[in-house]
């Protein structure tokens, strides 16, 4: 098994002088990022923590995140990110689900780390600032191999609480080299991120293969669009991986300020977590003359599509891309018999990286999979040329800004509300997020107030989650299993019943 340290030693030995990462003032060559991972990892020793204590951390995007990543990952124990951007009570349930020994924070999250920490019986809570201080203990290495749930990301489903999707190392490190192949990612690229640490596309995809390539990692606080643009030019960025939304925004910025950004060092502009319209790649390139690349991947497998950078055929205008190295694909009909070239089907997926299951989930994770295939979930086709195209979702899942949300989840919060009989929430198109979150509501006596809805909202759910529409109704619409029909409140919402 190949561990996720393993090439990072590898660069440190032969480019050890070459920066690994730089955020906030501060950089890393990568011998000093192997030796500082180590102290970390002495550092977690002497905190109590052992390869079967899993450790989190709750932070704005900087380089302690990968530092906890390699430390981790070279004691063999388990690592959970944890989005910044999630309540209280949804920290608190990842603590307790996650069996988490210690959550690490910075100062920006003390206060919803330490109201979490109070509504759960997990692990202890340790500040970025003082664990820094904290004197490292010896630790082994290699005595017995690394736990098999190396990586625990949670991610909203279909259903309301979220799921804790479990990967090993190797898996880790097969799915970075996939993507290193596809894009010809190398020690001279350098890659801004400013997608969320707490997420696998922030983490893994982004900063953790461009570091398995050799390149520099160029760490974001966070998202802004003119703070981005700037970082673009001043590191001579060649690679940048985003949602759409985020593309938006520096459209936006740039186009309103009206301001000329060069961009002529970039070399990779990667979207993906929600559909790119063509409107927006379109305005997109010609204000920068660079193309954005869709690239497709899920939490629980990555890469599946994408454009490979040593292909000048121009990808088709609604393809998503070729399958990526090392990927097996499968399209099928509601029967599990393989369609047609060119016919909608399932996409069912064995990827590099595919997650081993879910944490404390058996009867789902046994659902995930079909003679060891993985269900996307997603419909689409493939044509003669190898392009593949998606057409739809099976499930009711919504994705705002490249965030999944579970409808479930605000239905149940919303659910509680003495104002509130009925709900039913729906994904609703939006050009900026790709979808935002409606809320169809069936009041008991007398109304409810919008505002005071999403206020009760924002109190239990991340402000991702909270509805940016509240629609009033008399009743929902049922389907023929007594559910409610869902497509039909679509429809409603598309032929301007708001």
């Amino acid at each position: 098994m190949q561990m996720v340290n393993t090439d990072i030693g590898a660069h440190a030995l032969r480019c050890g002088q070459s920066v690994a990462l730089r955020g906030a003032g501060r950089s890393l060559t990568y011998a000093e990022l192997v030796n500082e991972a180590e102290r970390v990892a002495g550092r977690l020793t002497a905190l109590g923590v052992t390869r079967d204590t899993p450790v989190a951390v709750l932070c704005e995007n900087r380089i302690d995140v990968m530092l906890l990543y390699y430390a981790v990952g070279k004691m063999g124990g388990t690592f959970i990110p944890v989005n910044p951007s999630l309540t209280a009570p949804e920290v608190a349930y990842i603590l307790e689900h996650g069996d988490v020994a210690v959550l690490l924070h910075d100062e920006k999250m003390a206060p919803i780390a330490v109201a979490a920490h109070d509504q759960c019986s997990s692990g202890r809570l340790v500040h970025l600032e003082s664990f820094r201080e904290t004197e490292p203990a010896e630790f082994s290495v290699g005595v017995l191999p690394p736990q098999d749930n190396f990586l625990i990301v949670y991610t909203s489903g279909s259903t309301g609480k979220p799921k804790a999707v479990i990967f090993d190392q190797e898996a880790e490190v097969a799915g970075n080299r996939s993507l290193i192949e596809m894009w010809g990612m190398s020690a001279a690229d350098v890659t801004v991120v400013a997608l969320p640490l707490g997420f696998l596309y922030g983490l893994s995809t982004a900063a953790a293969t461009a570091l398995q390539a050799g390149g520099e990692v160029v760490v974001m606080r966070r998202f802004h669009p003119r703070e981005v643009l700037e970082a673009f030019v001043q590191h001579r960025a060649t690679v940048f991986q985003g949602v759409p939304t985020m593309f938006a925004m520096m459209l936006e910025y740039a186009e309103q300020n009206n301001v000329d950004i060069d961009l002529s060092s970039m070399r990779l502009l990667i979207s993906a977590g929600a559909p790119l319209s063509r409107e927006l790649r379109g305005r997109f390139e010609r204000k920068f003359k660079k193309r954005i690349d869709d690239y497709y991947a899920m939490t629980e497998v990555r890469p599946v599509f994408g454009r490979y950078f040593d292909d000048a055929t121009p990808v088709p205008e609604t393809a998503i891309g070729k399958q990526a190295p090392g990927v097996k694909i499968s399209i099928v009909d509601g029967t599990g018999a393989e369609v047609r070239e060119g016919e909608v089907g399932e996409l069912l997926v064995r990827a590099p990286s595919t997650t081993r299951g879910y944490l404390k989930n058996e009867a789902l994770s046994k659902e995930l999979f079909v003679d060891g295939m993985l269900r996307t979930g997603d419909l689409g086709y493939r044509d003669a040329n190898g392009y593949y195209y998606l057409t739809g979702r099976i499930k009711d899942i919504i994705i705002r800004g490249g965030a999944n949300i579970a409808p479930a989840e605000v239905e149940d919060v919303l659910a509680t509300h003495p104002a509130v009989q009925s709900v039913a929430v729906i994904g609703v198109p939006d050009e900026k997020f790709g979808q935002l979150v409606a809320a169809y509501v069936v009041g008991r006596e007398g109304t409810f107030n919008d505002d005071e809805l999403r206020a009760f909202c924002s109190q239990r759910l991340a402000d991702f989650k909270v509805p940016s529409y509240f629609v009033r109704s008399v009743s929902l619409p049922l389907g023929v299993t007594g559910k409610v029909d869902k497509a039909s409140l679509l429809r409603y919402w598309m032929e301007g019943n708001r």
